[in-house]
């Protein structure tokens, strides 16, 4: 299998390209959201996850990818940095007992 490349935060996306492409500051985007300029700021910034509740504010605010893709998102992401964040402790397999 061959090595996947370290996924964008779905934060990133948000920044980088949904905000600019909407013409919207950060706080415009929050107003319009319904949630904080702290909370988005944090999501932005990868320092806070996508939440489901924000990934369902996500969908019916842009009226395109859905809350599933939004969340899909920041599982690839959560998935990649614990792979290969060097912060997991070794496990040893399940062993399965002999009949």
């Amino acid at each position: 299998m061959a090595a996947m490349h370290n996924p964008p935060h779905p934060g990133e996306t948000l920044r980088e390209d949904v905000l600019p492409e909407l013409g919207l500051t950060v706080s415009e985007a929050a107003r319009q959201l319904g949630v904080s300029r702290v909370q988005l700021s944090r999501v932005l910034h990868r320092r806070a996850p996508v939440s489901p509740d924000l990934a369902l504010r996500l969908e019916q605010w842009l009226n395109g990818p859905t809350a599933d893709i939004w969340l899909r998102m920041q599982i690839a992401y959560d998935l990649w940095q614990a792979r290969h964040g060097g912060k997991l402790p070794r496990v040893a397999p399940v062993q399965q007992k002999a009949a």
